[in-house]
């Protein structure tokens, strides 16, 4: 997991307009759960830890199961921290509103498949993949989404 962590760190540093890196720690990560935790509405809590325009690092905690999601034009990589639940990928949104260009929620997938996600876990969801956190009662995830505007 450290090891994906640095690479994940130097991805970042790599690709970052304004400066020529930003340094984003293990401790800063495992910080920013903590604090996180405490910010919770509706059972989730985010803050955007990084955005250079076509890219943005945000970490995320999560102890209710979120809305469907779809991005017509962003790709996101999660990376499982800490926790455990699981995800419905592909579909179709149910009941989906666009919340702002390009971004449709809604209740629920209808169709998907369900994958279960645990600490160490990498997944990359397409441009148009509908998408949605799912956990069980008394479980809680911290993951950090990479966001990346597509070609």
């Amino acid at each position: 997991m450290k090891t994906f962590l640095g690479f994940f760190t130097v991805a970042i540093a790599l690709a970052a307009d304004s400066a020529p890196y930003k340094q984003i720690t293990d401790k800063q990560l495992t910080d920013k759960g903590q604090e996180l935790h405490g910010k919770m509405q509706a059972g989730l809590a985010s803050e955007v830890l990084g955005d250079w325009g076509n890219h943005q690092v945000v970490a995320a905690h999560r102890e209710a199961t979120g809305q469907a999601e779809y991005h017509e034009n962003q790709a996101d990589v999660i990376v499982v921290r800490k926790g455990a639940g699981s995800m419905v990928i592909g579909g179709k949104v149910v009941n989906g509103k666009t919340t702002a260009p390009g971004e449709i929620r809604g209740e629920k997938i209808d169709g998907g498949q369900t994958i279960e996600l645990k600490p160490g876990d990498v997944i990359h969801i397409a441009p148009k993949t509908p998408h949605m956190v799912v956990l069980k009662k008394g479980q809680k995830i911290d993951y950090i989404a990479l966001k990346v505007d597509a070609k």
